[in-house]
């Protein structure tokens, strides 16, 4: 009997060249996975930070593009505009940023999206082929010892733990992650209306102080 070692390198050593492509895509998408979660919390993170210090009127963040765009988008309306129609120009233009703000920080979550759900697809396809190689090896043999079935059903076996190792932390992130970025957008429309109110504010201090 051949000795079948059940760790993940001699699994992968003894697999086909069908299931040993299915496990190295499955272990790029696993790592490409994490990657985009670290990148995913530390830009929700960063706007965290950004939103903590804005509270306490420090502009020097990420956020001053946002107040940036409001800014030009109230010195770029005609004179004559009225309070409300000035309002919403800057609230609207502030808003369009901000929402690019979000899509930048979450723009891997599509991603983690995808690996959830294709990867334990790619993962039982590995798994019917090693099933496929051990009914292969039984009518080759035949024979249906352990020795025979067991290289093909360890191939299959590592292919669904893999379809599955991959695709558990991205759905995890995916729904997490999401759920932290749809508070920070909340968030992120309170930051735009409060900072509306103080642009459309000096803008009016700047007006009754010129007509005094």
């Amino acid at each position: 009997m051949h000795d079948i070692s059940l760790t993940p390198a001699a699994v992968f050593a003894q697999a086909g060249p069908v299931v040993k492509t299915v496990l190295v895509l499955l272990l790029a998408a696993s790592i490409l996975s994490w990657v985009w979660i670290v990148e995913a919390v530390v830009a929700f993170m960063r706007l965290s930070a950004a939103l903590r210090r804005s509270r306490d009127g420090d502009e020097a963040t990420i956020l001053a593009t946002v107040s940036a765009a409001g800014a030009a988008a109230r010195d770029a309306l005609p004179r004559g505009t009225s309070e409300a129609d000035r309002r919403a120009k800057v609230v609207d233009t502030m808003t369009r940023a901000a929402r690019d703000l979000i899509l930048k920080a979450e723009a891997g979550l599509p991603n983690l999206a995808i690996v959830s759900s294709v990867a334990p697809f790619v993962g039982l396809f590995g798994t019917v082929w090693g099933i496929m190689t051990s009914f292969a090896g039984i009518a080759e043999a035949r024979d249906t010892s352990l020795a025979v079935v067991a290289p093909g059903i360890a191939e299959a076996l590592a292919a669904t733990a893999w379809g599955l190792a991959a695709a558990i932390p991205a759905s995890i992130g995916y729904n997490r992650i999401g759920a932290l970025f749809n508070r920070t957008a909340i968030a992120l429309d309170d930051f735009v209306q409060a900072e509306a109110e103080r642009l459309i504010g000096a803008d009016l201090e700047r007006a009754s102080a010129r007509s005094r």
